[in-house]
């Protein structure tokens, strides 16, 4: 892995360029996507098959998108035991962390009026799950069972299946995770289909779940139809460690991200240089050993990087430039210095705390800000599938306070039917 300084005359340029990987605009490319979704919006089931026929190879009908019973039994059939025993196992933590993120409608009175929200679920929600190689029950159990928990009337899911049929432990992690409805597509038709509805999906309040660009560039057009999660970039570590981190262990973390995909980035904070040298080292060494080696040599070549800090105040303060989808501390009191950290998507804190935990089933969730939108972003959760009314009631004694006032507010505006509104009350009052 390549390792720079901060006081390095090119820092910032590389900083810049790690952070901005895969944010370029391509308007020939969002044209194609927004070719898909006007499409499947006029021409709908049609537009939905055809577009399935022609990218995955699969034929559906009216009759086949939807995931029938039988295909559920069989799917559970094909699931290991010790698979299902995992993915329960991490359902019940999931649940049990998100559970403390329900939010509650409240009011107060004051001076005759009573004020207060009203916190509402959305009715229906469309949760996206990739297929294929990219197939990620985990992020099935993270997108649904929030869901569930805020009180969404009916969770609907879209997966592609290909030619390789149906991923069974996908179908799995959505009945563990309480998913109503799966349908067989994928790509921007099926996020078109559920921002606009088609004879077969119905059209959902908001979509949730990553994807590949067709995807993520189509929840991005679709925005304002329908409400999205997040326009999910590249996956993301950044780790900021001292002389008290085991080289193998945060050699091993950044490769955790490094497989994920070509435009991944793993990035190493410290203020120890014989630390980076030899997490370089063990980067090399542990590349060999992987699976996907070609796809991780590629992320840690163009997006690898290891930063020498003058100490660890400066690594914080580097972070939080980067706002990490993320963020490990690898140091002595990593409690200290999570003080100091105000960007991330997620803070795993010590030696005994890998961000792969994470991944699976610490609790928390794994859908995460990436691409430095954890500067104003949060981790998804239950408080992102309800919605929030405000709720006034005046009586007429708060009325005859301060509704002079607010006539007058309307005046200063030029917006004379805005304050007749308030007078014809306050006359009506008097009369």
């Amino acid at each position: 892995m390549k390792i720079v300084r901060t006081s390095d005359k090119g820092f910032d340029r590389e900083f810049k360029r790690i952070v901005n990987r895969g944010k370029s605009f391509d308007p020939a490319f969002e044209k194609k996507v927004a070719a898909i979704l006007q499409a499947v919006e006029k021409r709908g089931d049609r537009a939905l098959f055809a577009f399935t026929k022609r990218f995955d190879g699969v034929a559906l009908t009216a009759k086949t998108v939807e995931v029938s019973p039988a295909e559920i039994r069989e799917a559970l059939k094909k699931t290991g035991k010790k698979e299902l025993a995992v993915l329960k196992l991490a359902a019940k933590r999931i649940e049990s962390y998100h559970r403390r993120q329900s939010v509650a409608s409240w009011s107060y009175r004051e001076e005759g009026a009573e004020l207060g929200q009203k916190i509402v679920p959305l009715t229906r929600v469309g949760i996206y799950a990739p297929g294929g190689l990219a197939a990620y029950p985990s992020t099935v159990l993270m997108a649904a069972i929030p869901a569930r928990i805020a009180g969404v009337d009916e969770i609907v899911m879209t997966t592609p299946v290909g030619r390789g049929g149906l991923n069974p432990i996908i179908v799995a992690a959505a009945q563990i995770a309480g998913v109503d409805r799966i349908f067989k597509v994928g790509g921007a038709q099926a996020v078109a289909a559920m921002a606009y509805g088609t004879e077969s999906i119905p059209a959902v309040d908001k979509i949730v779940g990553p994807g590949n660009a067709w995807v993520a560039t189509a929840k991005k057009l679709v925005f304002g139809r329908t409400e999205i999660d997040m326009i999910a970039g590249p996956s993301e570590i950044l780790i900021i460690a001292d002389g008290s981190a085991d080289p193998a262990v945060a050699a091993a973390d950044l490769l955790s991200q490094a497989e994920h995909d070509e435009l991944a980035s793993s990035v190493l904070l410290t203020p120890d240089e014989g630390l980076a040298k030899r997490v370089s080292g063990e980067v090399k060494a542990q590349l060999k050993q992987l699976s996907r080696e070609s796809i991780a040599v590629k992320a840690i070549r163009d997006y690898g990087l290891i930063v020498v800090t003058s100490d660890l105040a400066e690594a914080a303060d580097v972070a939080n430039r980067f706002a990490p989808e993320h963020l490990e501390l690898l140091v002595k009191n990593p409690k200290a210095l999570l003080a100091s950290i105000r960007n991330a998507g997620a803070v795993f804190l010590g030696h005994c705390t890998p961000e792969a935990l994470g991944d699976y089933l610490a609790g928390p969730n794994h859908i995460l800000p990436t691409g430095g939108t954890a500067r104003f972003s949060s981790p998804l959760g239950v408080y992102d599938f309800v919605k929030r009314m405000s709720v006034l009631n005046f009586d007429g004694k708060a009325l005859a306070k301060y509704g002079k006032p607010a006539a007058e507010f309307a005046a200063m505006e030029g917006l004379d039917a805005h304050g007749k509104s308030i007078l014809a009350r306050l006359r009506a009052k008097k009369s």
